[in-house]
């Protein structure tokens, strides 16, 4: 016992410390980013960093994943947190996230992410790419005014909108904020060149952040013209605690949109979490597997202890967990230690917190929505053909022009028809030759043959001539629709007639009876 208490002990102080601060170091400036790019105070993409870090570490037997806020659920935090109208009763909503997942773990139903097919989660992940960015651009030009994005993405270009969104630019924006901001994506930008990644232990949105308060720092010693104004700096209170919001409960039934809003935020962390898990463990040189069910229970319990506590919706996040994958963790005490240093800073330095500037949080949340939606993703799909191209570029329009539930579900539908379709081309053949005078015909069922074929099946049967010979092979098939059978039978019965000689292999009649 002495001697795996003091393995475990070795293991830590060697790897999963070293990790932790350097997954905290990434963390750190994306919990502020994405609280700020949901609408949501500060603080609580701290707590949400804390709550991933520390409850969800604790249920959750991935070795390697971290949670917290995620990019991926900002755009239907922020619209959610808008309707609304107070921030109280969105964090209902995050609860209800939180039991919804609970749910899906108790059901064991962690396999629902391989029923969303890749094409239409990319189309997802790109379209909150493209919002993400369109609402970084006002903060990282130094517009502070906080009524700026109080509507969906299209309103934003509507002529009623468009001329005085371009004045209030000229008015708001800063040449300090424009300034910080291009010094803080030249920053990410090179850290991503061979050259500078092979710094891993370096995390580029820390340095893109202290970069920024130096830059300001700089301004302020140099010229009053260009120094950042309270407004464009981070702002967390002194004493977190006296700040939190807690839930109105008294709204939790009389409202079902904040049930709606609850199931589609439980949904898309769900996604994003077990797309996360599975990245996470082909990353692990150990081959550990992560079991979905007991992460979604983890999550579940996350989500819930966000709402109670004020804090926006956690998932299991890919930036983090490969940031702690190159850091050398080993177990996760890296993701608790994490959880454990930013509960720190926001109770022993928030000051430190508040000379970050906006416009560099703006920065590195403009890169990651680039990331979602690089152009090399879009050329990629189109080269896999219209019916992974279609699904996907359907749902990126979709949801730009209404919301992520309906983009969702358009591109579901899309793929469905498109599976349909290749389901009717793909499961049976047509042969045709010449037997002396007489015309042959043979068709060959295969693998599975549904109702969904009825109709180009019974067509096809329909233009078989009259005095030839047809020979209908369902060898092969692992399963025949009893539709599919009663239309053989019936054009069987009636082939006599039409002096059609017909062979059947493999293929059971059946009794066809009218219905009147």
């Amino acid at each position: 016992m002495k001697r795996r208490i003091k393995y475990y002990r070795l293991i830590f102080f060697r790897y999963d410390l070293p990790a932790g601060l350097s997954v905290f170091l990434v963390a750190l400036p994306l919990c502020l980013g994405i609280a700020l790019a949901s609408g949501a105070p500060l603080y609580a993409g701290i707590l949400s960093g804390v709550i991933g870090g520390i409850v969800i570490s604790l249920i959750s037997n991935s070795a390697l994943g971290v949670s917290g806020p995620a990019a991926g659920l900002s755009t239907v935090v922020a619209a959610a947190i808008l309707s609304f109208g107070d921030y109280k009763i969105f964090l209902l909503s995050v609860m209800i996230a939180g039991l919804f997942q609970l749910v899906l773990g108790l059901l064991k139903l962690g396999v629902i992410a391989n029923y969303f097919p890749s094409a239409v989660i990319k189309g997802m992940l790109a379209a909150i790419g493209i919002i993400l960015i369109s609402k970084q651009i006002p903060v990282a030009i130094g517009y502070d005014q906080p009524d700026f994005w109080t509507s969906g993405f299209t309103s934003l270009f509507e002529t009623k909108n468009f001329f005085g969104n371009i004045r209030n630019f000229g008015i708001h924006a800063t040449r300090g904020a424009i300034i910080v901001t291009l010094v803080s994506l030249l920053i990410l930008v090179l850290f991503q060149k061979g050259y500078i990644k092979k710094v891993k232990h370096v995390p580029a949105p820390l340095v893109a952040v202290i970069a920024g308060i130096l830059v300001n720092y700089i301004f302020s010693l140099a010229t009053a013209g260009l120094t950042l104004k309270h407004t464009q700096l981070v702002n967390i209170p002194s004493n977190i605690f006296s700040q939190i919001t807690f839930p109105d409960f008294t709204q939790l039934f009389s409202r079902m949109d904040v049930w709606k809003t609850g199931i589609i935020i439980g949904l898309l962390a769900t996604l994003e979490t077990l797309l996360c898990v599975e990245a996470i463990d082909k990353l692990d040189i150990h081959n550990r597997v992560t079991s979905v069910n007991r992460e979604l229970l983890a999550q579940g319990v996350g989500n819930i202890a966000c709402g109670l506590l004020g804090a926006i919706p956690v998932t299991a996040v890919i930036v983090r967990g490969s940031a702690n994958v190159d850091a050398g963790g080993r177990t996760k005490m890296s993701a608790f230690t994490h959880g454990v240093f930013l509960l720190l800073t926001v109770l022993l330095i928030p000051f430190a917190l508040n000379k970050i500037p906006y416009a560099s949080l703006a920065a590195v949340l403009l890169v990651t929505g680039y990331n979602l939606t690089k152009p090399k993703l879009y050329k990629n799909m189109w080269s896999l053909g219209w019916k992974q191209f279609l699904p996907f570029i359907f749902t990126i329009v979709i949801i730009l022009l209404t919301d992520l539930l309906v983009g969702v579900s358009i591109g579901l539908l899309i793929s469905i028809y498109f599976i349909i379709r290749n389901n009717f081309k793909a499961e049976y053949k047509i042969q045709k030759r010449k037997q002396h005078e007489t015309e042959v015909f043979y068709i060959k069922l295969n693998s599975n043959v549904t109702f969904l074929n009825k109709v180009k099946l019974r067509d096809a049967l329909d233009k078989i001539p009259e005095y030839s010979v047809l020979t209908i092979d369902g060898t092969e098939c692992n399963f025949i629709d009893y539709d599919i059978l009663e239309i053989i039978s019936e054009f069987e019965n009636k082939a006599h007639d039409r002096h059609i000689e017909v062979h059947l292999n493999g293929i059971q009649k059946v009794s066809v009876t009218a219905i009147h």
